[in-house]
């Protein structure tokens, strides 16, 4: 890590990113009814301020020699030898997140503007999504691990008012409880370690953290670079916590763009990123990394191919390809820039599909079941054109973003070379084909085929409101990767955070990798034409289906682990304390107090208000005693 300036011009001002939509949402929440009318266009006019901000910032960050700047700003804990600042850092990774936070998130507020039009508590959803942007631009702007936990448990916050904002929908509510308690399990994790981390260097800032690393125990940095990792798998919806991402999209479809596609999901990836020096470290924690990515990334393409819900499916593609990326910040300094590359571009066309989707939605009266589809291609052209180019950057077709990004990512992995390079890279490969297949399915089913729709259906486009947002992030499907790679290397801005990127020693031949991925595109996409396009798609899934479709339509049966290994175990030692807590604890007290209770009750029938009782038992005692002494005299 580079060192850092101390702050000068628009830079000194960069908390201005964050103030802005703090205080839209504050506006928003305090001001109540009042703010009816014009609360939607306040919120979205701070996050489109803050971009400006944002940009000009970057603008000067580019001129400087040095590429970090520091923002202090105040105390913010001070006790004993904990001394916390909070501060700012102003860096390349850090604005590259800006950015896509910022501009993403400008274009969604004003597509909710459309979308939430005629919802009676639409200024409260405003109100939300600016508490979370200012929330993830604390997450990424903060210069230490306490203020990226305050913004990464804000986001949390903020992602479960969200996902529930239809509170009084049972699956909305349910949907919000299971990724606020999932999420809470990884926070646990990114808790411990910055715990640790205090306790061996006495510091959690990002300088003091990463400059003496290299002074703590091998197992200490491993567990720290584990717990960080659990923690962001929480946020990233990455196994074993990615059940709670598809459940998620209960909550209104700018939600899933803007949290479960564009950012919030993706800071998992920034944590591991932010701390490479950590995972440079531990060459074990780095394997997990890998592992968890992998792994991550078949499970949601294996189960995005059997959903039938629009959304789950590109649910299931985002776990998917954050998998892609944890793969990617998994391979160390050759694969950090290749996946934040494929995060920004991810960012455009994934934001673009899950738009283009409540287009679909907003068509067709909330209808999320793709075999009610078909045949929308006419009906709403530019939701069609947008989200055919979000379809082709996403499978990787060529010379569009995905085409570049996600090549890289598995150019790096084959470049690992021996056995597990080879691994790698052939899953990456054999996701990207399965990514082709449950895609193509997809549109397919939407736009394609025999009109399956329900009776009174009136499919129609979605006003300019909703449609410009669209077509702007399909320019960044077309465009962003090529521009990433080709023309501005991101390796190279990112090179201050990294290190300079090296050449790399290729065992395949990027060619060769290009050319067996675009067949391998193909392949999956002419296979979901062979079961999807030539085929009548029926209004009513089949009842009987293989046992493999079977487990993923199921999610390969990701709940059913989660409860057996986690929430019986938990409840049974949850109720196994209480009848411990109620036997024996509360036993023992009742226990005692009932006895003394009892024996004071006995004692008190002796107490009858009659002198001569008391004259008898005061003789009585007088002649026990009389004859004690005259025993013990006469022994």
């Amino acid at each position: 890590m580079s060192e850092t300036l101390p702050a000068s011009g628009l830079l000194a001002s960069s908390w201005l990113l964050i103030a802005l939509p703090l205080a839209g949402a504050a506006v928003l929440l305090l001001g109540g009814r009042r703010t009816d009318r014009w609360g939607h266009l306040l919120g979205t006019a701070t996050v489109v301020a803050a971009f400006v901000v944002g940009l000009l910032c970057t603008v000067q960050l580019a001129g400087l020699e040095q590429r970090s700047v520091d923002v202090d700003l105040f105390t913010f804990l001070q006790t004993g030898s904990l001394d916390v600042r909070a501060g700012l850092l102003f860096d390349p990774l850090s604005a590259v997140f800006v950015l896509l936070i910022t501009g993403v998130g400008a274009l969604i507020h004003v597509y909710s503007i459309g979308y939430m039009a005629h919802d009676p508590a639409r200024r409260r959803f405003f109100a939300y999504l600016n508490l979370f942007v200012a929330a993830m631009l604390l997450l990424v702007l903060g210069d230490n691990y306490v203020a990226l936990y305050v913004g990464w448990e804000g986001v949390g916050l903020a992602s479960y008012l969200l996902i529930a904002f239809w509170y009084t929908r049972p699956a909305a509510a349910t949907a919000a409880k299971k990724a606020f308690i999932m999420n809470r399990v990884g926070d646990v994790g990114l808790a411990l370690a910055i715990f640790l981390m205090f306790a061996q260097l006495g510091t959690v800032s990002y300088a003091g953290v990463f400059g003496s690393v290299g002074l703590l125990a091998g197992g200490t940095v491993t567990a720290i670079g584990l717990l960080l990792l659990l923690g962001a798998c929480g946020k990233s919806g990455q196994f074993p916590l990615q059940a709670w991402l598809p459940d998620a999209m209960e909550g209104p479809t700018p939600v899933s763009a803007l949290i479960h596609a564009a950012t919030m999901v993706t800071a998992g990836v920034y944590l591991i990123a932010r701390s490479a020096p950590i995972f440079d470290a531990t060459p074990a924690a780095r394997t997990v990394v890998l592992v968890i990515g992998a792994l991550t990334l078949m499970i949601g393409a294996i189960a995005g191919c059997a959903y039938d819900d629009i959304k789950k499916v590109l649910a299931y593609s985002t776990v998917s390809q954050i998998g892609y990326m944890f793969l990617a910040v998994g391979l160390g300094p050759v694969g950090y820039a290749a996946g934040i590359a494929h995060l920004l571009s991810h960012g455009f066309f994934k934001a673009g599909l899950f738009l283009g989707a409540g287009s679909v939605m907003h068509a067709m009266d909330d209808e999320t079941d793709m075999r009610r589809f078909g045949a929308l291609a006419g009906k709403v052209p530019v939701t069609f054109a947008t989200f055919g180019l979000g379809y082709l950057a996403l499978i990787g077709f060529p010379f569009l973003s995905g085409y570049y990004t996600k090549d890289a990512i598995i150019e790096a992995a084959f470049d690992r070379g021996g056995v597990s390079g080879w691994l790698l890279g052939g899953v990456a490969v054999l996701g990207a084909g399965l990514t082709a297949f449950y895609m193509t399915r997809l549109m397919l089913m939407t736009f394609f085929g025999r009109a399956r729709w329900r009776d009174g259906a009136h499919p129609h486009e979605s006003p300019p409101v909703m449609t410009a947002p669209m077509v702007l992030l399909a320019v960044g499907s077309v465009a962003a990767g090529f521009l990433l790679v080709q023309v501005f290397p991101l390796a190279d801005w990112l090179a201050p955070v990294f290190g300079e990127p090296e050449e790399a020693a290729h065992v395949v031949a990027p060619l060769t990798i290009g050319v067996v991925l675009t067949l391998v595109m193909l392949l999956g996409a002419a296979a979901a034409w062979l079961f999807v396009g030539r085929r009548e798609v029926p209004v009513t899934a089949p009842a009987r289906v293989s046992p493999v479709v079977r487990a993923a339509r199921n999610a390969l049966y990701a709940d059913t682990v989660n409860e057996s290994l986690f929430m019986r175990p938990g409840m049974w030692l949850t109720r196994a304390l209480v009848f411990v807590d109620n036997r024996g604890v509360d036993g023992v007290v009742n226990g005692a107090a009932a006895a003394l209770g009892g024996s004071s009750s006995r004692l008190g029938r002796a107490q009858t208000g009659f002198v001569r009782s008391y004259a008898l038992g005061m003789l009585g005692g007088a002649v026990i005693l009389a004859g004690a002494l005259v025993a013990v005299t006469a022994g």
